[in-house]
């Protein structure tokens, strides 16, 4: 089992030893007894997670530009050099396969994480193109650091924080050491992003440690992840769709539009931009055929708290997300979608969820019913549509 640039350090601050696998790479599930404490460190203050094992793509020359605007869901050409862009790429037939964000570094310079491995796909599309691919994933380290005091801890090893724009990177020094710091995150909250040559990152992890001393910072796992990237409506590989490549039938398969992302799909509907599954797209664009709208559910608190004490039970409250999909249905008892991902938020103080339902069903407001067990039963609570993110603080934007 492989262990990131950063284990050295985050691995004596681990008192729990629990590890998941990350595409064959040691993921922390938590450092301490509670991962709802490093959760409130991320929504309170700041918290660091390492995002090394994301797949790391060097995409040069001079059609790297022309590759990634016939690939990828969102269009490139519209990312100028500095920023960064988070975006998906399809099958043939229109169905995700994966996500991840391009950094454009010059006119034919690019970097493109992926959370899947990627390049072989890349490279065939490459195929007579002038462009080189190199997988330098484990050139680099990448540490997040999120929350709401991030600008500052950051801010007292690197004056670039101050003034980076939302979803911007630049090249920047930490402890003496050069690093590639952006505006991105997975948290939904005020953060940033660190990538650094793999031999310095405890170097420059030690220092952003000690820079957030005063400000209570400390490490989060993948079990904290969760709770923040539903209350920020962020999709997970896996839980909110299937790679398109592996699925078994198009029922585990989905359409960017389908997934919440058809605000990517400009210049899809008249044809004036092409890429790979784009047709496909196209047409269900043009002839209203998504099976499926992306949406959050609220559960109605009074709904859920009567449902379990008339069961002589408290009101769960837990904030480790369900492992199972739940069914969505209407007040017929008619099965109207399927929720993929649901947890308690603490800072929202209610059940949420990321749904698919039926796409007259998705407006913002609409009534029906989620099922869950209690006490043995199948039974419903009333939920409530509403529009995503659940959580989005003006501070994750503003300078």
């Amino acid at each position: 089992m492989r262990t990131t640039p950063f284990h050295p350090r985050l691995s004596e601050l681990n008192d729990q030893g629990l590890y998941t696998h990350w595409q064959g790479t040691l993921s922390p599930l938590r450092y301490s007894h509670a991962p709802k404490h490093e959760y409130f460190a991320v929504r309170n203050s700041v918290g660091v997670f390492d995002t090394s094992p994301l797949y790391k793509y060097a995409v040069t020359g001079p059609d790297a530009e022309k590759l990634l605007a016939g690939a990828l869901v969102r269009d490139i050409r519209t990312c100028k050099p500095g920023q960064a862009h988070y975006t998906a790429w399809c099958d043939d037939r229109g169905y995700v396969m994966h996500d991840g964000v391009v950094f454009r570094h010059s006119a034919d310079e690019f970097l493109l994480t992926a959370g899947r491995p990627a390049l072989s796909w890349f490279q065939e599309l490459a195929t007579g193109l002038r462009v080189e691919l190199e997988d330098v994933t484990d050139r680099y380290g990448m540490l997040a650091v999120q929350g709401p005091r991030s600008r500052a801890v950051l801010g007292a090893l690197t004056p670039e924080a101050e003034q980076l724009g939302y979803f911007d990177h630049v090249p920047a020094k930490v402890a003496d050491v050069p690093v590639t710091l952006s505006r991105t995150g997975y948290t939904g909250d005020l953060g940033y992003e660190l990538m650094v040559e793999a031999d310095d990152a405890v170097a420059v992890l030690d220092a952003v440690l000690e820079a957030g001393r005063t400000h209570s910072i400390r490490p989060f796992g993948e079990e904290a992840l969760m709770t923040l990237r539903i209350e920020a409506g962020l999709p997970l590989v896996d839980v909110e769709w299937h790679d398109a490549r592996l699925s078994m039938a198009d029922s585990e398969c989905v359409t960017p539009k389908e997934l919440g992302l058809g605000w990517m799909l400009r210049g899809v509907r008249d044809g004036s931009r092409r890429f790979v599954g784009s047709e496909a797209i196209r047409r269900e664009l043009v002839d209203g055929t998504s099976r499926w709208a992306t949406t959050g559910l609220v559960v109605d608190p009074h709904d859920w708290d009567r449902l379990h004490r008339e069961a002589g039970l408290f009101p769960t409250k837990s904030e480790h997300p369900l492992s199972y999909e739940s069914m969505v249905l209407d007040d017929h008892n008619t099965e109207v979608g399927y929720c993929t991902s649901f947890v308690y938020s603490p800072v929202l103080q209610n059940h949420i969820g990321i749904a698919r339902v039926r796409p007259d069903l998705a407006a913002a407001g609409t009534d029906l019913r989620l099922e869950l067990a209690i006490a043995h039963h199948n039974t419903t609570v009333r939920v409530t549509t509403t529009s995503m993110p659940f959580f989005d603080p003006s501070r994750k934007k503003d300078q």
